[in-house]
């Protein structure tokens, strides 16, 4: 972990037109959002005014984990934020319902939600607006016309990944097409993308299967899967380190896998499996808690922000999955801890978790 928060804390960090790595290396940009200046950061405890709510329906899982982390932390530093309320569980649209009222009730300034469904939300989310809250949706995009967007652009995620599996079978085989969680506004991007490459691929086919963007659920379907199927290629929608994990359990030859930037998968890229990463960072919260103190304070906000993701294998890319391989960080979370200039805590303070007065 030293060596880790060494390397992440000893660079310079610049506003860029690619994502930022831990070492100072330009990964992803930023689109839409250029006028969007970041809230003050630096090294406060808290002591502001502003208590911020955030809402979630996946737990358990590392990308969700690193994305509620980014957002107490950037609270922490930010100075303005005086408590961070965090409702995390699974559940979908009906249970974010009753999460989003619970938060609605206590107060709260602003809301941070990714959310389970584009439309279901819609109705509380416009209610909480007009009772002067502030909302973001992060990660995923709801229709509700007053709720702003900080989001990596999950349909550029689907086609990247398309096009480099597509590519990698020189445009012809079988797909295992692993989703995320059915109805959600991210996978329903990233099919967009999918589905808009494999258009022009007809020697492709392709078996879908939805995963819930659980890593157990995808290795034991990536197992069921690959004993009763012969596949050429797998897309997952970042459920990939344990799918690949699979193939070692069955004995199998291992085949192309796109996933994201999870580090236990940039591992694997570095260790020789076949395939490419997507970057999708979970620091997309802090984003997203930015707007919304940019928001609070009346400076003017774009509606939505988003972030361009890219394609990193280790012939194109190897000094990118060098760079954000954390061996002491948990093989489920996304390596790219830091998106400036949006985010201003250092990467202890992230990994702490720790939100204002915790």
């Amino acid at each position: 972990m030293a060596a880790l928060l060494a390397a992440c804390s000893s660079t310079s960090k610049t506003a860029s037109s690619g994502s930022e790595s831990p070492a100072g290396s330009a990964a992803a940009s930023a689109s839409s959002a250029a006028a969007s200046s970041p809230a003050s950061g630096g090294s406060s405890t808290g002591g502001g005014s502003y208590v911020i709510g955030v809402s979630n329906t996946i737990a358990g899982n590392g990308w969700r984990e690193e994305m509620i982390c980014s957002i107490k932390a950037q609270a922490l530093v930010s100075g303005q934020v005086k408590k961070v309320v965090v409702i995390s569980k699974n559940g979908g649209p009906t249970d974010q319902i009753q999460d989003l009222q619970n938060l609605i009730s206590q107060g709260v300034n602003a809301i941070i939600v990714n959310p389970s469904d584009p439309e279901k939300l819609n109705s509380v989310l416009e209610a909480a607006v007009k009772k002067g809250i502030v909302v973001v949706a992060v990660d995923q995009a709801v229709t509700a016309p007053d709720v702003y967007l900080a989001a990596n652009n999950q349909e550029e995620y689907g086609k990247l990944g398309a096009e480099w599996l597509a590519k990698a079978l020189n445009g012809k085989g079988d797909v295992l097409y692993m989703r995320g969680a059915q109805g959600a506004p991210a996978d329903i991007a990233r099919d967009q993308g999918f589905r808009s490459v494999m258009a022009q691929y007809p020697g492709i086919k392709f078996k879908e299967v939805y995963t819930g963007w659980d890593f157990t659920k995808a290795a034991a379907l990536a197992t069921q899967e690959l004993t009763a199927h012969h596949y050429d290629g797998i897309w997952t929608s970042g459920t990939d380190y344990t799918v690949v994990n699979a193939f070692k359990t069955l004995g199998k030859t291992p085949i192309p896998v796109v996933g994201a930037d999870n580090n236990g998968f940039v591992a694997q890229l570095l260790a020789g499996q076949p395939g490419a990463a997507v970057t999708n960072p979970a620091a997309v919260g802090a984003v997203g808690l930015d707007i919304a103190l940019d928001v609070l304070q009346g400076k003017s906000v774009p509606k939505q922000t988003l972030l361009t993701p890219e394609v990193w294998d280790l012939a194109t890319a190897k000094d990118k999955l060098q760079t954000y391989h954390f061996p002491n960080l948990p093989p489920t979370w996304p390596s790219q801890v830091e998106i400036k200039p949006w985010t201003t805590y250092t990467p202890q303070q992230l990994i702490a978790c720790k939100g204002p007065g915790e």
